[in-house]
């Protein structure tokens, strides 16, 4: 085929409009982490769509898949990256393009003929797993050149600029950096402030570690570019997400530490393969730690769980180092991403779930009783999570400047807003807009750091539901810290609840709220619950010489799972062994305290 050819419902060119400055921030929904027929292991699955096709998509344009499946948003997303990955991007480019180098080699030929799922698991075994998964990676026979890698850079970044309409969506140029050695997940997704980017990027197979990432930010800084990443999937890294010693085996370093600080300042929550948050096996005491476990990731690769896969426990980790060190290189805010194979951004409806890599997951039958080669069981697999931020404006500046100051949060797919302030002596909120005008002014915002003193900090949250989704069940501030001892410790509050509930007096526990769904027929009534919940907390216990940190998270009622609405549309029996319900929810990017010396 010829250049975009591909392309379904092209942006038109628009002149930017001027956008309305909101001082107090808004709330913007977005996707940072998707990948479309540029990234090898897409293309195997089936993927056709392309970077400027799955953006049109996430401006609620109609995009129709090669089994002839139409998709389209109910709602548009506010921003979007595209971001593919870098090892192979130049490969894929010979693929799809008549004209370019390495196009009718033999090896793409057959790469373009794949019909069935053996035959495309043979592939990806052969070119993906057995290269990007050992430490040192290596391009495959049918590499064609680094103009090609170049040639396919300039085809993403351009579908960024076209779909980029100040004031109305945000598009950003990004790419995925795949480290993966010996199957540890250490991918990281980057993303560029705007258009001055590089003319080409790198890869796990040109960079072999994520220390080597960081140099070559560097240096892209030094060109003047502005640029960060995301660690995404820390669940599959096989504890080395948050590690006790460099990629080269030495000790952490006061200069590691800030130059992880400082190029990644966010991490993703939940993805398709499952929740980083926390385990329910490390984190028994927390009553939803259940949630999205993603168990089958364990089968492959050697992955087992450890308790440093985990978001919360990175969390803890960092800040015993920056006690150690004086710096925490897991200073971390949060954010959500799909990692869509389907060139679909955001595709987060669990009513509407076809699954996430094509033919290995696009059937009923596929998620059931099979599952992604190398990876994940069908059943365990999530929808993902939305990616948002408190920013002035809907422009690239503003949105890119947020996610540099953390000031983001993550949902497992409903449009919930939610934010949390932290200071001392901050108000009980009664007005969102009071809550927020206070707190910046008297406190600091999610993604902040507290100034040290003596006094106990008061933190207001607030949460309201998706306008299309369920009620909220409750509000919770989750605490961890570490003592004068050195262990580490963590305290859940619950800080506002729905329905005039109480908290047993016995247990500590708040009762459960409850659980409208017709398991029959996969609906829920918004009987119980509320639309919106504001409340405040003041840390009682707070010991001004212990380091801690606080996040917000914001659960709906009880709503049918996926598989749950899979079960109901095709008349099968409801899985036994994955929940027919889960509580959808939101976390906040962290607010921390460092002791004064």
């Amino acid at each position: 085929m010829k250049r975009l050819a591909l392309s379904i419902g092209l942006i038109a060119v628009v002149t930017p409009v001027a956008s309305e400055r909101n001082p107090l921030r808004n709330a913007y929904f977005g996707e940072t982490h998707m990948h479309t027929a540029f990234s090898l292991d897409a293309y195997i699955g089936g993927a056709r769509l392309m970077p400027a096709d799955a953006l049109a998509f996430a401006q609620g344009k109609v995009v129709t898949l090669p089994d002839g499946t139409v998709m389209q948003h109910k709602r548009p997303l506010d921003f979007a990256a595209v971001t593919d990955h870098a090892e192979y991007i130049g490969e894929m480019y010979s693929t799809m393009y008549e004209d370019a180098p390495g196009h009718d080699s033999k090896d793409l030929i057959e790469l373009r003929g794949l019909k069935d799922i053996e035959e495309r698991q043979n592939w990806f075994l052969k070119y993906v797993v057995s290269s990007n998964r050992s430490t040192t990676p290596q391009h495959p026979p049918f590499f064609a050149g680094p103009e090609t890698a170049k040639s396919a850079w300039d085809v993403i970044v351009q579908a960024a600029e076209d779909a980029n309409r100040p004031g109305e969506f945000t598009a950003f140029a990004a790419f995925e950096w795949s480290g993966a050695a010996n199957g540890a997940n250490l991918h990281r997704n980057v993303i560029f402030r705007d258009s001055n980017v590089p003319k080409s990027v790198v890869s796990y197979i040109d960079i072999n570690s994520e220390e080597g990432l960081w140099e070559w930010m560097r240096g892209q800084e030094a060109a003047g570019r502005h640029l960060l990443e995301i660690p995404h999937n820390s669940n599959a890294s096989k504890g080395r997400m948050f590690p006790d010693t460099t990629s080269a085996g030495d000790p952490l370093t006061l200069d590691y530490a800030r130059t992880r600080a400082h190029f990644e300042p966010l991490i993703e929550m939940l993805q398709v393969k499952g929740g980083s948050e926390v385990h329910r096996k490390f984190w028994a005491a927390d009553e939803f730690a259940g949630f999205e476990n993603a168990d089958s990731i364990q089968k492959h690769s050697g992955r087992v769980f450890h308790r440093r896969d985990f978001v919360r426990g990175g969390l803890t980790e960092g800040i015993g180092y920056e006690f150690t060190l004086g710096v925490n290189p897991f200073k971390y805010g949060f954010i959500g991403g799909t990692d869509n194979h389907n060139g679909l951004m955001s595709a987060v409806a669990e009513d509407n779930f076809i699954g996430a890599h094509g033919p290995e997951d696009g059937t009923v039958d596929r998620r059931r009783n099979g599952g992604i080669i190398g990876w994940i069981d069908g059943r365990d697999l999530s929808i993902g999570s939305l990616a948002a931020v408190w920013a002035t404006d809907n422009t690239r500046a503003a949105i890119w400047d947020a996610m540099k100051r953390r000031e983001t949060y993550a949902t497992s797919g409903p449009r919930i807003q939610l934010r949390m302030f932290g200071g001392i002596g901050l108000t009980k909120p009664t007005d969102p807009v009071a809550m927020a005008q206070e707190g910046y002014v008297l406190g600091t915002h999610m993604g902040g750091t507290l100034p040290p003193g003596a006094n106990a900090p008061t933190f207001t949250v607030y949460a309201a539901k998706d306008p299309m989704g369920a009620n909220l069940d409750r509000v919770q501030i989750i605490k961890g810290w570490v003592d004068k001892f050195g262990d580490a410790n963590e305290k859940i509050v619950d800080v506002v609840w729905s329905d005039n509930r109480e908290i047993n007096q016995n247990t500590g526990k708040l009762a459960p709220v409850g659980n409208t769904v017709d398991l029959a027929t996969a609906k829920y009534t918004n009987d119980i619950g509320a639309p919106i919940l504001m409340g405040s907390w003041t840390d009682s216990e707070f010991d001004p010489q212990e380091g801690a940190y606080y996040y917000a998270r914001a659960l709906e009622i009880p709503t049918p799972r996926w598989t749950t609405y899979d079960a109901v549309r095709v008349g099968l029996p409801l899985l036994e062994d994955v929940p027919a319900t889960i509580q959808e929810r939101a976390w906040g990017s962290p607010i921390w305290y460092t002791p004064g010396n």
